[in-house]
């Protein structure tokens, strides 16, 4: 069973930066694509992107090319999600979840409970 476990969240001005970490536990965690959604208040749930198990990177959503970057330490068993430039239309509540590959959010099955990140002046 894989556990996963968020930190990083929190209120950022637009323009500032944050870096989100998604921490596994389990045996499994060097085999799985780990993921970053997001939810804006009153919006469906979107990908952001991923990371497969060989550290390809998948973007999901258009918006956060040459913005956000995603990167694994096999070793730490923790995934982190570096965001720049952030604007006030990347708030939301981000959650990161494992699937056996980078494909559509049906495919995950394990998730983490959610943090929210907040960009306002």
């Amino acid at each position: 069973q894989l556990q996963l476990v968020e930190s990083g969240g929190g209120l950022v001005q637009p323009g500032g930066s944050l870096r989100r970490s998604c921490a596994a536990s389990g045996l499994t965690f060097d085999y799985h694509a780990i993921g970053w959604f997001r939810q804006a208040p009153g919006k469906e749930r979107e990908g952001v992107l991923c990371i497969s198990s060989n550290s390809d990177t998948r973007y999901y959503a258009d918006s956060v090319k040459g913005r956000f970057t995603i990167s694994r330490d096999n070793a730490k068993n923790t995934v982190y999600l570096q965001m720049n430039s952030l604007k006030p239309e990347d708030t939301g509540v981000y959650y990161c979840a494992a699937a056996i590959a980078c494909r559509s959010s049906n495919w995950f099955d394990y998730w983490g409970q959610g943090t929210q990140v907040t960009v306002s002046s």
